[in-house]
């Protein structure tokens, strides 16, 4: 069962939730599915979100699986071994919150924590047809959460129904209204993000804006693939100062090793232009979010590929496409699983709020699953 790097049985009889093995547990290593980290010594404290967890009653069912250092998209570890994808087994599960996707697909966890830097959550959600919350960024602590130091990274939850997503943030975060997040009041205005996507998921798009009877209108977000290419740049200089040192242990997966080596020459210039984009992709979000409640559009841009093609070298960087941008303006951003009319696979309905809006969000969403579930 590669799902789980490690089964656990502990705290109360509540919800069983996996943690992401980045994420500490008191009493376990946590090394991030990676062979250079194997010998780290036990976590001596909890991450706050574990502890908060813990104090609502939840159960801890594991640490689950993930791709080494939560450095990439397809979920594949030929270290800790590849969680399946719930959806098709023949599939890359995504990345890098492979394993809390999958076990919430595969049903061995009813949630699972996951983190998100430029996509991990909501990616492997849409690759395993589950839910995937990237929270605001800061609005749930990240202490005792690897890499230490982020200016993207986002702790959050999967589910396989929204009620649920709603206890697990509930039990994470200090501030969260639960009843707001299942209570959306009148009309909602839904904002449709002109992307390039498979024509069959930009459908099932728009056909779910309809089924839940929201007004919707077309909007082109500006500096959405500059703020894909940024987020890559800090990606690259934050991961580089975080795991850059183990590259020289020799133990490093392949992949992780050539992209470490990659991301160790991120210049200066670089950031300043990404630090740049920021402030400007964000100050389009807001805008756009000024005259509607939430956008829409697509997780992933296509179905995920399977993994053969992922192990044949297949590029996946266009994965993130639509998902980093809102790691680099902090934006929440859930991923729903989508119908497609013809087949067997579900897509992922993204939508993204205002800063510090989580709950309307999962209000919205919770719509949006009633609607396409009837």
């Amino acid at each position: 069962m590669n799902e789980f790097i490690q089964t656990l049985s502990l705290g109360g009889s509540g919800p069983s939730i996996a943690i992401k093995d980045s994420i500490d547990i008191a009493g376990y290593a946590t090394t991030a599915a990676s062979r250079a980290l194997a010998d780290t010594p036990p976590a001596q404290q909890h991450a706050e979100v574990v502890e908060r967890l813990l104090a609502a009653g939840w159960h801890i069912a594991g640490k689950a699986n993930m791709h080494e250092l939560a450095f990439g998209m397809t979920g594949i570890n030929d270290y800790t071994g590849t969680p399946l994808n719930p959806q098709d087994a023949t599939r890359i599960p995504g990345g890098s919150s492979s394993g809390s996707a999958a076990a919430v697909g595969l049903k061995l966890a009813d949630a699972a924590l996951g983190t998100d830097t430029g996509g991990s959550i909501r990616g492997p959600a849409a690759c395993c047809g589950v839910i995937g919350l990237k929270p605001t960024y800061g609005r749930v602590s990240r202490r005792g959460v690897a890499p230490r130091e982020s200016s993207l990274d986002c702790v959050g939850p999967f589910a396989r129904e929204m009620q649920m997503m709603v206890a697990a943030m509930e039990a994470i975060t200090a501030d969260f209204d639960a009843r707001a997040a299942q209570a959306l009041q009148g009309t909602c205005n839904v904002g449709v993000v002109q992307v390039d996507a498979m024509s069959e998921i930009n459908r099932a798009l728009a056909r779910a804006a309809d089924l839940a009877g929201f007004a919707s209108r077309s909007i082109e977000l500006d500096h959405l693939g500059a703020a894909f290419d940024a987020g890559l740049s800090v990606i690259n200089a934050e991961t580089s100062r975080a795991f850059g040192h183990l590259v020289e242990t020799g133990k490093l997966g392949a992949d992780l090793d050539a992209r470490l080596r990659a991301a160790a020459r991120t210049s200066a210039a670089q950031l300043d232009v990404a630090e740049q984009i920021r402030r400007y992709f964000t100050a389009a979000v807001d805008h756009a979010l000024a005259g509607v409640d939430v956008l829409i559009l697509p997780t992933l841009p296509a179905l995920p590929i399977t993994l053969d093609e992922a192990r044949g070298g297949t590029s996946v960087i266009a994965m993130s496409s639509l998902i980093r941008p809102f790691n680099l303006s902090g934006h929440p951003a859930l991923s729903l699983p989508l119908p497609i009319r013809g087949s067997p696979l579900k897509a992922g309905l993204q939508i993204v709020g205002r800063k510090g809006a989580d709950e309307q969000v999962c209000a919205i969403a919770a719509r949006f699953e009633a609607a396409l579930a009837a």
